[in-house]
């Protein structure tokens, strides 16, 4: 409002007229819709182009060097996806997705990656054509639903008794690795680590991954790794009088401390005396010596000749303990306190007063061994352990370090598959398969969206594809020839990489859990659903004092991929 001379009141803003032009407020950083799908799909495909190399038997390792110099050599995707310095936000969407992958199936997250850059891929091509994105996005996801349905329809079920068909399985989740000449020996040692730990549920059976506890050093070779029925801990005897071996041992499990402590709002601590007479301290020392060998002569009227203690021990506790006899190890962390309980059957016990022969663990063996330049306690020939312990050896650290990548991943195959026991042949054969089985269906479906499932049968057979340019095949005549051979042989006909053939994959003992690639589909296409309805990206306001950081993908230039 103005007043009459044409000055405004004061502490009163001019109102705008009508007339007034008004300012449009625009935000600085944008994509456009198009720019922002054009530039998302670069990004995917980039990522995707790291992982290509590395997936199949005949695949290449990538590189890895940090801001330290530190060196990784791996073809393992997560590992690879986790170390490349991604800032995309789409790279960080697939680097997400794979790791989720990971938790959940522990294998498939190179397939995951590949076939998310593949979608994109084909979205592009729709989209210069004039396809809505949403139109794609819900092709895919039909496509995706019918892919899932076809692949339940051709699994076979396995049994968990049926030894060989699950060896074949870790087989082949750890073929792609190096250390191919070790594989039949790592079989062996995953499936009876798996079967020691598996617990049935009603019909169903159950696996608790973090009973099967993996420890690594370097030395000897990967030969040299074995399975422990027991425990393996990265610890010593806690007195030098004490001894190193104990033949059935019965084993204490404390996770109370041997020390005099009081607790006070849930938390322990050592109590303090303020003393005003020096003769009193004598008093003190004398009832705390006391209390501690009550606490020792508790562990020996149980009967037991192993201690294994989760907290501290006091030193004349640990001499005590050695004049009894007894083998003691402290400072046990609370995972491995009840693996321990697992594998040897014993109760973890919280007071001393409560401690009795019943709450015992028993192995038939407990000795401190060296391994290396360490020496470490071996807790074995438990009977029946429900916790087991694979202890990997290697030439170096690299190769300890990717031995255990691998196992990790075979480990979760087993589990998927123990859990849901339908498996499927590998070698691309049921990608293949499912793409052809899917287009004859795209041809029942009517309008645009039957183009977006047509571009998804290209997709799945990506796999193949890549598995052949990997093992240096070409591959426009090995798809063509395992079309061919699917119609006329069977739906097992897949790329064995290594002979550089097509053969029955089936037959040929390359098989994969049904839940694994029921995952990689799904994973694949939400991710992929997921970046194809953005149509606009918009910067962030900047916040003071932190510099900008431009999106990238280290090692790789990229054209504002925004």
């Amino acid at each position: 409002m103005s007043t009459s001379q044409g000055k405004s009141l004061p502490g009163r803003e001019e109102a705008p007229s009508f007339n007034d032009p008004v300012p449009l407020f625009m935000l600085k950083d944008f994509d456009s819709s198009k720019d922002a799908h054009r530039n998302i799909i670069v990004a995917a495909r980039l990522i995707a182009g790291i992982i290509r190399s590395a997936l199949g038997p005949r695949s290449m390792d990538k590189m890895l060097v940090d801001s330290l110099g530190e060196v990784t050599i791996t073809n393992d995707g997560l590992t690879i996806l986790k170390e490349v310095d991604i800032e995309h936000p789409v790279g960080k969407m697939m680097v997400e997705v794979a790791r989720t992958a990971d938790k959940v199936i522990g294998d498939g997250t190179k397939s995951i990656v590949i076939l998310t850059g593949a979608l994109m891929e084909q979205a592009e091509e729709l989209i210069n054509m004039g396809m809505s994105p949403i139109t794609i996005v819900n092709g895919f996801r039909k496509a995706s639903a019918r892919s899932i349905e076809i692949l339940n329809s051709i699994a076979e079920k396995v049994s968990i008794n049926d030894r060989n068909t699950l060896i074949k399985i870790v087989n082949t989740s750890i073929q792609s690795k190096f250390f191919s000449e070790h594989n039949a020996h790592l079989s062996e040692i995953i499936v009876d680590a798996v079967l020691h730990v598996v617990e049935k549920r009603g019909e169903n059976y159950r696996v608790d991954i973090d009973n099967v506890h993996v420890e690594k050093k370097e030395g000897g070779s990967i030969r040299d790794t074995k399975l422990i029925r027991g425990m393996v801990l990265d610890k010593e005897v806690v007195h030098g009088l004490m001894k190193k071996r104990v033949d059935n041992a019965l084993i204490a499990l404390l996770s109370v401390p041997f020390m005099i402590y009081r607790r006070k709002d849930g938390f322990a601590f050592t109590p303090r005396f303020k003393i005003d007479d020096p003769k009193k301290m004598k008093a003190i020392m004398g009832e705390e010596d006391r209390m501690l060998r009550e606490m020792v002569d508790k562990v020996v009227q149980s009967g037991a000749n192993v201690v294994i203690c989760q907290r501290g021990m006091k030193d004349i506790v640990r001499d005590y303990l050695a004049q009894a006899g007894l083998l003691a190890i402290r400072r046990v962390t609370q995972p491995n306190m009840i693996r321990l309980a697992k594998a040897t059957g014993g109760n973890i016990v919280t007071n001393f007063r409560f401690l009795s022969e019943e709450d015992l663990g028993r192995a038939g063996l407990v000795e401190e061994r060296a391994v290396g330049i360490e020496r470490w306690i071996f807790i074995e020939e438990c009977n029946d352990p429900k916790a087991v312990t694979v202890m990997i050896r290697g030439g170096t650290k690299r190769v300890v370090e990717e031995v255990e990548r691998s196992v990790h991943d075979a480990l979760m195959v087993l589990k998927a598959v123990i859990e849901k026991p339908s498996i499927l042949a590998g070698g691309g054969s049921s990608e293949a398969y499912t793409a052809l089985r899917l287009r004859e269906w795209a041809n029942t479906i009517s309008g645009r969206e039957q183009l977006a499932i047509q571009k998804f049968t290209d997709v799945l057979e990506t796999i193949p594809l890549v598995l052949a340019e990997n093992a240096g095949m070409d591959p426009i005549d090995t798809i063509t020839e395992l079309r061919s051979r699917q119609t006329r042989e069977g739906k097992w006909m897949g790329i064995d990489a290594r002979e550089r053939s097509i053969v029955d994959m089936m037959k040929k003992g390359i098989v994969e859990p049904l839940l694994l690639k029921r995952q990689i589909i799904k994973a694949a296409t939400e991710v992929a659903s997921a970046i194809l309805r953005i149509d606009m990206i918009l910067a962030k306001p900047k916040k003071e004092g932190r510099k900008e950081q431009p999106h990238k993908i280290k090692g790789l230039e990229v054209d504002k991929v925004y």
